[in-house]
Protein backbone atom coordinates (compact mmCIF):
# COMPACT_ATOMS: atom_id res chain seq x y z
CA UNK A 1 0.00 0.00 0.00
CA UNK A 2 0.99 3.55 -0.93
CA UNK A 3 0.07 6.95 -0.22
CA UNK A 4 -0.34 9.30 -3.50
CA UNK A 5 -0.92 13.38 -2.70
CA UNK A 6 -4.42 13.85 -3.07
CA UNK A 7 -5.62 11.50 -0.55
CA UNK A 8 -5.73 8.45 -1.68
CA UNK A 9 -3.97 5.30 -1.18
CA UNK A 10 -2.98 2.65 -3.73
CA UNK A 11 -4.52 -0.57 -2.62
CA UNK A 12 -3.76 -4.20 -3.78
CA UNK A 13 -7.08 -6.21 -5.70
CA UNK A 14 -7.01 -10.24 -4.60
CA UNK A 15 -5.94 -10.62 -8.36
CA UNK A 16 -2.74 -8.05 -7.33
CA UNK A 17 -4.12 -5.67 -9.77
CA UNK A 18 -4.19 -1.81 -8.04
CA UNK A 19 -6.83 0.73 -7.49
CA UNK A 20 -7.27 3.91 -5.53
CA UNK A 21 -9.07 4.19 -2.66
CA UNK A 22 -9.66 7.76 -0.81
CA UNK A 23 -7.89 7.73 2.70
CA UNK A 24 -9.58 9.15 6.20
CA UNK A 25 -7.81 11.53 7.92
CA UNK A 26 -8.98 13.39 11.45
CA UNK A 27 -10.67 16.37 10.63
CA UNK A 28 -7.99 18.51 12.21
CA UNK A 29 -5.26 16.95 9.48
CA UNK A 30 -7.41 17.98 6.75
CA UNK A 31 -7.73 21.05 8.22
CA UNK A 32 -3.91 21.42 8.66
CA UNK A 33 -2.93 19.98 4.92
CA UNK A 34 -5.49 22.07 2.93
CA UNK A 35 -4.44 25.26 4.99
CA UNK A 36 -0.52 24.70 4.00
CA UNK A 37 -1.08 23.22 0.63
CA UNK A 38 -3.81 24.82 -1.06
CA UNK A 39 -3.94 26.81 -4.21
CA UNK A 40 -1.12 29.86 -3.73
CA UNK A 41 0.64 28.95 -0.62
CA UNK A 42 2.43 32.51 -0.57
CA UNK A 43 -0.67 34.40 -0.36
CA UNK A 44 -1.86 31.98 2.18
CA UNK A 45 1.05 33.02 4.25
CA UNK A 46 0.61 36.65 3.56
CA UNK A 47 -2.99 36.63 4.83
CA UNK A 48 -2.21 34.33 7.71
CA UNK A 49 -2.93 36.98 10.30
CA UNK A 50 -6.18 37.94 8.89
CA UNK A 51 -7.61 34.70 8.73
CA UNK A 52 -6.84 34.19 12.72
CA UNK A 53 -8.47 37.54 13.02
CA UNK A 54 -11.10 36.32 11.00
CA UNK A 55 -11.74 33.08 12.65
CA UNK A 56 -11.56 34.87 16.08
CA UNK A 57 -14.25 37.45 15.23
CA UNK A 58 -16.73 35.29 13.76
CA UNK A 59 -16.35 32.03 15.74
CA UNK A 60 -16.39 34.56 19.40
CA UNK A 61 -18.07 37.56 18.36
CA UNK A 62 -20.72 36.10 15.84
CA UNK A 63 -19.58 38.68 13.25
CA UNK A 64 -20.29 37.65 9.91
CA UNK A 65 -17.45 37.50 7.15
CA UNK A 66 -18.89 40.70 5.40
CA UNK A 67 -18.47 42.68 9.01
CA UNK A 68 -14.96 41.25 9.58
CA UNK A 69 -13.67 42.40 5.95
CA UNK A 70 -15.47 45.63 6.01
CA UNK A 71 -14.80 46.93 9.76
CA UNK A 72 -10.95 45.52 8.93
CA UNK A 73 -10.41 47.86 5.93
CA UNK A 74 -12.16 50.78 7.58
CA UNK A 75 -10.60 50.56 10.94
CA UNK A 76 -6.98 50.11 8.66
CA UNK A 77 -6.46 46.41 10.80
CA UNK A 78 -4.80 45.42 7.62
CA UNK A 79 -3.84 46.59 4.46
CA UNK A 80 -5.84 45.11 1.05
CA UNK A 81 -2.64 43.01 0.56
CA UNK A 82 -2.59 41.63 4.25
CA UNK A 83 -6.65 40.48 3.89
CA UNK A 84 -8.80 38.42 0.96
CA UNK A 85 -12.26 40.00 -0.06
CA UNK A 86 -15.66 38.73 1.54
CA UNK A 87 -16.11 36.33 -1.77
CA UNK A 88 -12.61 35.16 -0.88
CA UNK A 89 -13.45 34.40 2.68
CA UNK A 90 -16.71 32.51 1.78
CA UNK A 91 -14.82 30.41 -0.50
CA UNK A 92 -11.48 29.70 2.06
CA UNK A 93 -14.70 28.54 4.69
CA UNK A 94 -16.62 26.14 2.13
CA UNK A 95 -13.08 24.71 1.32
CA UNK A 96 -12.01 23.73 4.76
CA UNK A 97 -9.47 26.35 5.10
CA UNK A 98 -9.98 27.61 8.22
CA UNK A 99 -11.52 26.64 11.04
CA UNK A 100 -14.79 27.83 10.57
CA UNK A 101 -17.79 25.89 9.02
CA UNK A 102 -20.96 27.42 7.33
CA UNK A 103 -23.09 26.09 10.64
CA UNK A 104 -21.24 28.66 12.45
CA UNK A 105 -22.15 31.68 10.65
CA UNK A 106 -24.92 33.64 11.41
CA UNK A 107 -28.42 32.63 10.04
CA UNK A 108 -29.51 35.01 7.33
CA UNK A 109 -33.21 36.72 7.73
CA UNK A 110 -35.89 35.49 6.13
CA UNK A 111 -37.89 38.06 4.51
CA UNK A 112 -42.09 37.06 4.17
CA UNK A 113 -43.29 38.47 0.91
CA UNK A 114 -45.67 41.15 0.96
CA UNK A 115 -49.34 40.47 0.57
CA UNK A 116 -51.51 43.83 0.52
CA UNK A 117 -54.52 41.31 0.78
CA UNK A 118 -53.64 41.25 4.77
CA UNK A 119 -53.84 44.30 5.52
CA UNK A 120 -57.23 45.47 6.33
CA UNK A 121 -58.16 42.53 8.99
CA UNK A 122 -57.94 44.87 12.13
CA UNK A 123 -58.61 48.31 12.48
CA UNK A 124 -55.67 50.43 13.35
CA UNK A 125 -55.68 52.56 16.69
CA UNK A 126 -53.69 55.62 15.62
CA UNK A 127 -52.05 57.32 12.72
CA UNK A 128 -51.54 55.00 9.88
CA UNK A 129 -47.99 54.49 8.85
CA UNK A 130 -49.53 55.66 5.55
CA UNK A 131 -49.45 59.40 7.23
CA UNK A 132 -45.81 58.76 8.56
CA UNK A 133 -43.64 61.86 7.41
CA UNK A 134 -41.22 61.61 4.37
CA UNK A 135 -38.25 62.50 6.88
CA UNK A 136 -39.22 58.96 8.98
CA UNK A 137 -39.63 56.67 6.20
CA UNK A 138 -36.49 58.01 4.60
CA UNK A 139 -34.36 57.61 7.03
CA UNK A 140 -33.68 61.47 7.13
CA UNK A 141 -33.50 62.28 10.65
CA UNK A 142 -32.62 60.50 14.06
CA UNK A 143 -35.47 59.98 16.88
CA UNK A 144 -37.63 58.19 14.74
CA UNK A 145 -38.00 54.20 16.46
CA UNK A 146 -39.92 50.91 15.82
CA UNK A 147 -41.21 48.87 18.47
CA UNK A 148 -42.45 44.96 19.23
CA UNK A 149 -43.45 42.92 22.10
CA UNK A 150 -41.54 39.92 21.95
CA UNK A 151 -42.08 36.23 23.12
CA UNK A 152 -39.84 33.06 22.92
CA UNK A 153 -40.23 30.53 21.31
CA UNK A 154 -40.12 27.65 23.46
CA UNK A 155 -40.99 29.59 26.48
CA UNK A 156 -43.78 32.37 27.27
CA UNK A 157 -42.77 32.98 30.59
CA UNK A 158 -40.58 35.95 29.80
CA UNK A 159 -41.99 39.08 27.43
CA UNK A 160 -39.33 41.67 26.02
CA UNK A 161 -40.20 45.25 24.67
CA UNK A 162 -38.16 45.94 22.08
CA UNK A 163 -37.08 48.89 20.47
CA UNK A 164 -34.78 50.38 17.62
CA UNK A 165 -33.80 53.23 15.89
CA UNK A 166 -34.48 53.56 12.28
CA UNK A 167 -31.17 55.77 11.07
CA UNK A 168 -28.67 54.26 13.93
CA UNK A 169 -30.09 51.00 14.60
CA UNK A 170 -29.70 51.35 18.20
CA UNK A 171 -31.49 48.56 20.01
CA UNK A 172 -33.07 48.73 23.51
CA UNK A 173 -34.38 45.48 25.04
CA UNK A 174 -36.71 45.51 28.33
CA UNK A 175 -38.05 42.58 30.08
CA UNK A 176 -41.41 42.94 30.75
CA UNK A 177 -43.53 42.41 33.57
CA UNK A 178 -46.32 40.63 30.62
CA UNK A 179 -47.47 41.25 27.58
CA UNK A 180 -49.77 44.44 28.23
CA UNK A 181 -50.18 48.20 27.83
CA UNK A 182 -49.40 48.33 31.63
CA UNK A 183 -46.37 46.87 31.24
CA UNK A 184 -44.96 48.67 28.32
CA UNK A 185 -46.24 52.11 29.56
CA UNK A 186 -44.26 51.20 32.80
CA UNK A 187 -41.30 50.73 30.64
CA UNK A 188 -41.44 53.49 28.76
CA UNK A 189 -42.04 55.70 32.00
CA UNK A 190 -38.51 54.16 32.94
CA UNK A 191 -37.12 55.25 29.33
CA UNK A 192 -38.34 58.84 30.01
CA UNK A 193 -36.50 58.84 33.15
CA UNK A 194 -32.96 57.26 31.71
CA UNK A 195 -33.28 60.16 29.03
CA UNK A 196 -34.31 62.76 31.04
CA UNK A 197 -35.00 65.86 29.05
CA UNK A 198 -33.46 64.86 26.24
CA UNK A 199 -36.07 62.49 25.66
CA UNK A 200 -38.27 64.12 23.69
CA UNK A 201 -35.64 64.86 21.13
CA UNK A 202 -34.69 61.40 21.52
CA UNK A 203 -37.94 59.75 21.11
CA UNK A 204 -39.81 61.39 18.52
CA UNK A 205 -41.88 58.90 17.15
CA UNK A 206 -42.22 55.16 17.24
CA UNK A 207 -44.08 52.73 15.28
CA UNK A 208 -46.17 49.73 16.53
CA UNK A 209 -47.97 46.85 15.05
CA UNK A 210 -51.81 46.75 16.34
CA UNK A 211 -51.17 44.53 19.71
CA UNK A 212 -53.28 45.67 22.62
CA UNK A 213 -50.04 46.31 23.97
CA UNK A 214 -49.44 49.48 22.75
CA UNK A 215 -52.77 50.67 22.77
CA UNK A 216 -51.79 53.47 25.07
CA UNK A 217 -48.07 54.93 23.59
CA UNK A 218 -50.20 58.62 21.94
CA UNK A 219 -49.92 59.07 26.43
CA UNK A 220 -46.68 59.53 26.06
CA UNK A 221 -46.12 62.82 23.97
CA UNK A 222 -44.81 60.37 21.21
CA UNK A 223 -45.29 60.36 17.69
CA UNK A 224 -47.21 56.74 17.35
CA UNK A 225 -47.67 55.65 13.65
CA UNK A 226 -49.25 51.72 13.78
CA UNK A 227 -47.90 49.12 10.89
CA UNK A 228 -50.34 47.22 8.72
CA UNK A 229 -51.64 44.08 10.39
CA UNK A 230 -49.26 41.55 9.27
CA UNK A 231 -46.76 43.53 7.92
CA UNK A 232 -44.09 42.80 10.10
CA UNK A 233 -41.59 44.39 7.40
CA UNK A 234 -43.02 47.21 7.62
CA UNK A 235 -40.82 47.17 10.97
CA UNK A 236 -37.90 45.76 9.31
CA UNK A 237 -35.26 46.89 11.40
CA UNK A 238 -36.93 45.91 14.66
CA UNK A 239 -37.96 42.41 13.27
CA UNK A 240 -34.40 41.67 12.35
CA UNK A 241 -32.73 42.34 15.71
CA UNK A 242 -36.07 40.37 17.02
CA UNK A 243 -34.68 37.21 15.08
CA UNK A 244 -31.82 37.33 17.21
CA UNK A 245 -33.24 36.93 20.38
CA UNK A 246 -36.62 35.40 19.44
CA UNK A 247 -34.96 31.57 19.72
CA UNK A 248 -34.63 31.97 23.25
CA UNK A 249 -35.66 34.31 25.58
CA UNK A 250 -33.06 35.94 27.64
CA UNK A 251 -32.52 37.00 31.52
CA UNK A 252 -30.83 39.06 33.76
CA UNK A 253 -27.38 39.89 32.53
CA UNK A 254 -28.31 37.72 29.51
CA UNK A 255 -30.40 40.94 27.84
CA UNK A 256 -27.79 43.33 28.41
CA UNK A 257 -24.96 40.87 26.88
CA UNK A 258 -27.18 40.40 23.40
CA UNK A 259 -28.08 44.50 23.59
CA UNK A 260 -24.51 44.95 23.72
CA UNK A 261 -24.07 42.77 20.88
CA UNK A 262 -26.36 44.20 18.81
CA UNK A 263 -25.39 47.92 19.34
CA UNK A 264 -21.41 47.30 19.40
CA UNK A 265 -22.33 44.97 15.89
CA UNK A 266 -20.52 46.76 12.78
CA UNK A 267 -22.72 47.29 9.69
CA UNK A 268 -22.44 47.12 6.03
CA UNK A 269 -25.15 49.91 5.93
CA UNK A 270 -23.63 52.19 8.25
CA UNK A 271 -20.17 52.14 6.52
CA UNK A 272 -18.95 49.76 9.23
CA UNK A 273 -19.54 52.05 12.35
CA UNK A 274 -21.21 50.47 15.17
CA UNK A 275 -25.21 51.78 15.83
CA UNK A 276 -23.86 52.47 19.46
CA UNK A 277 -21.01 54.77 17.99
CA UNK A 278 -24.09 56.63 15.96
CA UNK A 279 -26.25 56.79 18.37
CA UNK A 280 -23.45 58.21 21.38
CA UNK A 281 -22.69 60.75 18.24
CA UNK A 282 -26.27 61.72 17.83
CA UNK A 283 -26.88 61.99 21.69
CA UNK A 284 -23.99 63.95 22.16
CA UNK A 285 -25.44 66.61 19.87
CA UNK A 286 -28.49 66.54 21.43
CA UNK A 287 -26.91 67.08 24.80
CA UNK A 288 -24.48 70.14 23.65
CA UNK A 289 -27.43 71.70 21.75
CA UNK A 290 -29.64 72.03 24.89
Amino acid sequence: MTHTKDNTTTQLNYDLSTYEQYSTETGQAVYDKNRSHYGNKSKLLKVESFLQHAEKMILKNDWSPDVVVGHALKNNKFTKDEMVSTKTLYNYIDQNLLDIKNIDLQLKVRRKERDPNKRKHKRLQGKSIEDRPETVDGRKEFGHWEIDAVRGTRTKDNVLLTITERTTRQHLIRLLADKSSAAVDQAIKRLKDQFANTFNQVFKTITADNGTEFANLYNHDIDVYYAHTYSAWERGNNERHNGLIRRSIPKGEQIQRIQNWCNNYPRKLLDYFTPDELFQKELQAIIHSN
